[in-house]
């Protein structure tokens, strides 16, 4: 599997070159989303910044503010994705979303959506938060703070070559998908000889 440079925006050609179990490395200005973000965009609602050709990451960030310096995240580590699948597929087609970051994989309606409009999703190492927090180079903005909190705010944030492994591809494989499959016909094979 080859490891890519992926750099914000990203276009639609550079997400089709993408296949499972890639190895990137993203750059660029991307934005924190949780549960109340997806209810919100999944229910109609107005996002304040563009989300087309971008990427959301799936993260309720540690942040601090620093006085005289502004917000400094402290750790940045992934949430469980498919707490956001009864959203994302909507999101994904409204919004032009190109990547989603995340850890755990997302089910059958993003992976269509994702092959359907050219997205894919990047599984992001858990139990690393301090160290991709590294990866982060500066707060650009947050929205929704006062209304969510800082835990599932939107973060704005510019990062440099964050790692992450393509787990679902623009061309509808998933390897979750894919492990879900073989522990199952394991499992089976196990089963018969009981």
């Amino acid at each position: 599997m080859a490891e890519k440079i992926l750099t914000m925006p990203l276009t639609e050609e550079a997400i089709r070159s993408l296949h499972a179990g890639d190895t990137v490395l993203l750059s660029g200005i991307l934005h924190t989303g949780r549960d109340r973000f997806h209810k919100r965009l999944g229910e109609g609602g107005d996002c304040p910044f563009s989300l087309r050709d971008g990427a959301i990451f799936h993260c309720g960030p540690v942040v601090r503010n620093v006085p005289g310096e502004g917000w400094r995240i402290v750790s940045a580590g992934p949430t469980t994705s498919c707490r956001e699948e009864p959203y994302m597929a909507d999101i994904i087609a409204r919004h032009g979303v190109r990547a989603i970051l995340g850890k755990g994989g997302m089910g059958a309606r993003t992976v269509e959506a994702c092959q359907r409009h050219g997205c894919v999703y990047l599984q992001v190492v858990g139990g690393a938060a301090a160290l991709l927090a590294e990866r982060i180079r500066a707060v650009r903005g947050v929205s929704f703070l006062e209304e969510f909190g800082a835990t599932e705010a939107s973060w704005t944030l510019e990062v440099e070559a964050l790692p992450a492994l393509v787990g679902i591809d623009a061309h509808g494989k998933s390897l979750f998908s894919d492990v879900e499959k073989a522990s199952r016909d394991a499992l089976d094979s196990l089963l018969s000889f009981a």
